[in-house]
Order: C-alpha cells, then sequence, then structure tokens
C-alpha cells in the first residue's frame, strides 16, 4: 500500500471524521473482509492470548516503539481518565503490547479479550478500530454497531497507525471507550499522540544526522505540526515525517529522489552560512511549491568537515572547506541534557516528559530515589536544559555538611560572625547560585530549625548572611532530592509541612537499577565514558555471561555502584577484548552468590494445590492479595506496594497463569 501523506489537522476538523460519507463504505469494506475470514457476527471472542514468554519477546521486537510510547499513553489517559476508557498499544499485527484505563472499565474490557497478548487484527476480531486501522492504514473510528462481532459493540474505538521514521507502519494507538461516552474529540488527541510517538522514533533514528525542523507559522516550530525533513551531511535525503511530507507535497518514497539542493534551492554549506547569521537560530527557506517557511537546523554530532559544495559534491567526495555554524560545531563539551539521559528505559522517559513541562517555568523539582540513582545527575540535566544553563549549577548535599556549619554554608557570613570564620566572611550557596540552579540534595536531613529560614529565602527571593543586616536579593531555580520519606517525616514533626509544599512543586521519582530495562545500555555507556577517561581506546565489551548476572542482581548501590565495579572490572580486563567473570570484584560475586542462596531458601513456598513455585511467583501473589486488600483499586495498591501500576497489572497477569496452571 502507498502511503500517502496525512495531513495534520485541528481537533475540530479531526473529530467531524464520525460524519465523513467515506466511513460508510470503509465500514462495509471491513465486513465483508470480515466475512471472508470465516468470523461470523455472534461469535464469542477468542480469549487466547499469546503466552508470557511470547508476549515478552514481541514488545522486545518493538522496543523503541514501545519504550516511546508507554510516556505519551500516559499523558493521554491523563486526558481521558475517569471516562470509562482505556489506552491500547499494539505492534504492527494488531498484538496489544500494553494497556492503561480505568479500573471498571478494564475489568469489562477484559471480558472481550481487550488486554495485553490479544490480538486485534480484522482476521482475529473482525471489523474493530485496531484491525480496521491497520488493515487501511489511515486513522479510522468503530462506533458501536460498526463492530463486526455483537460482543464488542459495547465499544467505541478511535485508532491512527504509528510509522516509522521510513513510512513502514509499526504499531497503532487506540482509544476505546463505552460507546454511551463517546467524545468527538477523541480522535484528535489520539492523531496528535500518535503523531508524538513518530516524531520521538524520528528524531532519535536521525539523531547523528542534519534535521531541518520548519513551518511556515515561526510560531508552530516546536510543536507537532512542525515537518521535519532529515539529511545527511553532505545533503542527501534521508527521510521526513508526515508533517513534513504533507507541507513538501511529496510522500517518502518521491522524496527520494531529492536533495536538500534540490528542494530548498540552497546547498548544504550556504545552509550553515544562514544558521551562522540567524537570529534566534530561525533561517528562512522556500518550498519548492514557492511558500516560504521559518527552519531550525539541527546537528547533534560534531563532523570534521562539511563539503563546500553542498550535496552534489559531498556524494563524489569532492572535497571542501570545514564549516562550523554557530552552535553546531565542535567545541568544549556541553553538559549532559535531558537526551543524554534517555537510555531507552520508558520510567526515565515518562521522568523527561514530565521534567520537560515545567522547566523554565519556576516550577520547584524534587527528584526521589534510592541512593545511588543518579539524582544528582538528573538535576543536572535540568539545569543543562533550562534558560538558565548559562548561570552557575550549586550543589549542596545537606546529609554531608556538618549541622553546625550547614547555615553558614547555605546563607554565607560576615566577618566575626562566630569563632574560626575567615576573613572577608564567605559567600553562601543560594548566592553563588544567583542566576542559575540551586540543587539541596538529602533535602529531608537539613536540620529542622533551618527549614524555616530556607523557606522565608525561598518565598522571599532574598538572604541575609550571619553576622549581617543585609538583605541581597537573589533570582535561584531550586532542584530537590532525597531517598527519603518527606511525608513521613513531615507526619512525625521532622519536616516542616509548609516548606514540604513550597518544594513539592513537581515530583519525579527515578526508579531502581534493578527496575530499568536499559541495563544493558547503561552498562555500556558507562563503561565508554571510563574508558574515555582513560584515553585508552576502545573499551573491552562485557561477556553475555557477565551481563546475565547484571540482570539477575539487585544492585543496592544502584548507577553509582554499577560504576565502581565497572572501573574496576576495566581496570582488570586491561589488554582484553572481553570483561568475563574472573574480571569481577569479589565481594560483588560473594554477594550475588548469598542473595542466590537467599532465593533458593524462599523458593521452598508452595502454590495451595501444593505445587512449588518460585520467589516472583510468590511476589505475584503477594502483589494480587493487595490488591484485594484495597477492594481493587490498584493505584491504592501501587502505593502501599511502592511500586507502578503497570507492574501492579503485570504481576495480576502473573497471578492468573499460576491459577490456571494449579488448577
Amino acid at each position: 500500500m502507498t502511503f500517502q501523506p496525512d495531513p495534520v489537522r485541528p481537533a475540530t476538523t479531526a473529530a467531524a471524521d464520525t460524519a465523513q460519507p467515506e466511513r460508510a463504505e470503509l465500514i462495509a469494506q471491513a465486513h465483508q473482509r470480515s466475512a471472508s475470514y470465516g468470523l461470523r457476527p455472534y461469535e464469542s471472542p477468542d480469549f487466547c492470548p499469546v503466552l508470557q514468554s511470547e508476549l515478552r519477546t514481541r514488545i522486545e521486537r518493538s522496543q523503541s516503539l514501545f519504550t516511546y510510547a508507554l510516556p505519551v499513553m500516559e499523558t493521554l489517559y491523563d486526558q481521558i481518565v475517569n471516562t470509562q476508557s482505556m489506552v491500547i498499544l499494539t505492534d504492527a499485527d494488531g498484538l496489544i503490547l500494553h494497556s492503561l484505563g480505568d479500573d471498571d472499565f478494564l475489568a469489562r474490557a477484559d471480558k472481550v479479550a481487550l488486554r495485553a497478548g490479544a490480538e486485534w487484527s480484522e482476521a482475529r476480531r473482525g471489523t474493530n478500530a485496531i484491525g480496521t486501522a491497520l488493515a487501511e492504514n489511515r486513522a479510522t473510528l468503530v462506533h458501536g454497531a460498526d463492530h463486526f462481532l455483537e460482543a464488542n459493540q459495547f465499544l467505541t474505538c478511535s485508532c491512527m497507525t504509528i510509522l516509522d521514521p521510513y513510512g513502514k507502519t509499526v504499531g497503532a494507538l487506540d482509544v476505546t471507550g463505552d460507546q454511551r461516552g463517546f467524545h468527538k474529540h477523541t480522535m484528535a488527541l489520539v492523531r496528535m499522540s500518535a503523531q508524538m510517538i513518530e516524531n520521538q522514533l524520528f528524531g532519535n533514528a536521525f539523531r547523528d544526522m542534519v534535521c531541518v525542523r520548519f513551518h511556515s507559522r515561526a510560531e508552530f516550530l516546536g510543536t507537532l505540526v512542525e515537518g521535519i525533513v532529515s539529511f545527511t551531511p553532505g545533503g542527501r535525503f534521508l527521510s521526513a515525517n508526515r508533517s513534513g511530507q504533507f507541507q513538501l507535497g511529496l510522500s517518502n518514497g518521491a522524496l527520494q529522489a531529492h536533495t536538500f539542493s534540490s528542494l530548498f534551492g540552497l546547498s548544504m554549506s550556504q545552509l550553515f552560512d544562514a544558521v551562522r547569521e540567524a537570529q534566534a537560530g530561525i533561517v528562512q527557506l522556500q518550498l519548492p511549491s514557492g511558500v516560504k517557511v521559518s527552519a531550525r537546523v539541527e546537528w547533534k554530532s560534531t563532523p570534521a568537515s562539511v563539503p563546500a559544495g553542498g550535496a552534489d559534491a559531498g556524494r563524489a567526495g569532492t572535497p571542501g572547506t570545514a564549516i562550523a555554524p554557530r552552535g553546531l560545531a565542535a567545541g568544549p563539551e556541553r553538559p549532559a541534557g535531558l537526551d543524554d539521559l534517555d537510555t531507552g528505559d520508558a520510567q526515565i522517559r515518562a521522568v523527561i516528559t514530565k521534567l520537560r513541562k515545567v522547566i523554565g517555568k519556576d516550577i520547584p523539582v524534587m527528584v526521589l530515589g534510592e541512593t545511588g540513582t543518579g539524582k544528582e545527575l538528573m538535576a543536572r540535566a535540568i539545569h543543562a536544559d533550562s534558560p538558565r544553563h548559562t548561570g552557575p549549577f550549586i550543589a549542596v548535599n545537606c546529609a554531608s555538611i556538618p549541622e553546625n556549619l550547614i547555615e553558614s554554608e547555605l546563607f554565607g557570613y560576615e566577618e566575626g560572625a562566630f569563632t574560626g570564620a575567615r576573613k572577608k566572611g564567605g559567600i553562601g550557596k543560594m548566592l553563588l547560585a544567583n542566576g542559575g540552579t540551586l540543587f539541596l540534595d538529602e533535602i529531608g536531613d537539613m536540620p529542622l530549625h533551618l527549614q524555616g529560614r530556607l523557606l522565608r529565602a525561598l518565598q522571599e527571593r532574598a538572604v541575609s548572611p550571619l553576622g549581617s543586616n543585609k538583605v541581597i536579593h537573589i533570582d535561584v531555580s531550586v532542584v530537590c532530592a532525597t531517598n527519603r520519606n518527606l511525608r513521613e517525616l513531615v507526619a512525625n514533626g521532622q519536616f516542616r509541612e509548609d516548606l514540604y509544599y513550597r518544594l513539592n512543586g513537581l515530583v519525579v521519582r527515578l526508579p531502581a537499577l534493578r527496575e530499568r530495562s536499559d541495563l544493558d545500555v547503561v552498562a555500556g555507556k558507562l563503561l565508554r565514558q571510563g574508558q574515555a577517561e582513560a584515553a585508552a581506546g576502545e573499551p573491552p565489551r562485557i561477556k553475555e555471561s557477565v551481563m546475565e548476572l547484571f540482570r539477575r542482581y539487585r544492585w543496592p548501590g544502584n548507577i553509582r555502584q554499577l560504576c565502581n565495579l565497572l572501573r574496576t572490572a576495566r581496570l582488570m580486563a586491561e589488554g582484553e577484548a572481553e570483561i568475563t567473570e574472573d574480571h569481577l570484584p569479589d565481594d560483588f560475586l560473594d554477594d550475588l552468590r548469598e542473595r542466590q542462596g537467599d532465593a533458593a531458601v524462599a523458593a521452598t513456598h508452595v502454590l495451595p494445590g501444593g505445587q512449588p513455585t518460585r520467589l516472583a511467583e510468590v511476589e505475584a501473589l503477594a502483589i494480587v492479595a493487595t490488591v484485594k486488600a484495597h477492594q481493587g483499586n490498584i493505584s491504592a495498591a501501587a502505593k502501599a506496594l511502592g511500586i507502578s501500576r503497570n507492574t501492579v497489572y503485570r504481576k495480576i497477569e502473573e497471578a492468573r497463569g499460576l491459577t490456571r496452571q494449579a488448577g
């Protein structure tokens, strides 16, 4: 099927899909296909989802889609929560990979096998939004009696296919709800969310290439409707997103015959010349249609040179002069931003998505997480991506400074303010952070008597050094971090409630390393960073059997522990191609053996039917018991257990499988 660029329409227009004359024809054709598959309207739905092992394999095959879609699904669900609905992600075959929804509606959806592991292709489920959208490769609304199977006619479903950066369908995003609660704007939300996923997939695929983001209206740059086109440094066309194809008036297939020069009438060197002189980084370009657009040019890699002759010269290998566009050329390495922390884990990406919405908005950020999860690294990334990035980043560890010195460290002091004070006094950390970011690490350990003064300084945006009557006004952005439960400290009178709510603007939680899905990527990144510091060429590989040990380990010290372990292992493996078990520290191996022994003891649990089970199965059953104790409230159970709603749902599915085996 040839892909035709799908124009990006505002919600009010997209919502009119229900009235489009061609809908009736689309549904009629879908019903004909359903009948040709041998389905009958009165049949019961197929209740045979794939095995959990197969589902994991399918998720791994769609890892990029899964990773980028999860935070978008969370945001979409926030917009439809409590509307008797659910958000669904499928792969290209219509297999449901993940879903989020209102608890009561999820129970109803489960009765028609609308759950992870079930396939909703037309061949399996007849006419339905997921299967029909994938068959037609277009946005599709299937409402009530439009469904081929009578059992599904209580549903209303809005679905949009998701394309990879090369125009291939890789999955679908769907919102399904009770047909009595149909809302005309749902399809617009689904379209926008699907495009958000596509744009993120696009940006990830071409992060080392030249990306031109453009629109005829400058205010639309940076929004979902901007066109994005990617080129090699020599100007050869690579791909364009849906909006880019629509604005250019050409499909990806037709664009393959073009270069940057043939599309925009400039060579690559002329483009970079324009970037050098651009105001606010925006250049003016002209499309083949004659329409003038505003554009931003991105190039994250640092090339040695760009051919002077533009695209054709680059492809012919003609030597050229080095081009150093402002903001694109080699120079001092910039501090790591949020993009640098995005290593594929869905939970981390969800955190980054939330942070991007508040950066630069004067909203304090609280980063929670176990020791060693990278809270300060996240704080530095927030600063690096903020409008204050040219200002100072000042970190204060409230747990490491002696209690009698923390006040002077934070607020500064005048000469003679206390015994041992330096001549000319000292500048406090809050003043040093003026114009930048103040990072208060381990805020839960700040002495109670100083919390009131900190609150006053933040509210009044002013500090008074110890021993001084001066009031110095400051302008700082505040990021806090702790591994302690501040709510519990407030309840126990150990942390001021008013300060808690002053700092509690956006709260994000960094997952423990053992909870992350990107352990391999994180380990490889840490290994390369350590090797770069040692300036000793390529780092050794991590043997797969070692990675398997890493996956089984609990990592009580999290990323900090992994970093230290790899530093030691790299030195032990110097001159060798692989890090093996022989290069690992003895204390790590001893700890691993002890934990395996503990797990073996715990594995003696027996199911009601007398069937022995593993520790993971005991965990699943315990989580089900917690859900029952909270009268089926998934959110309350997740909060009580300290895990995500998604984990609770997954463990419930595992427990159901165990029950079927035991029965």
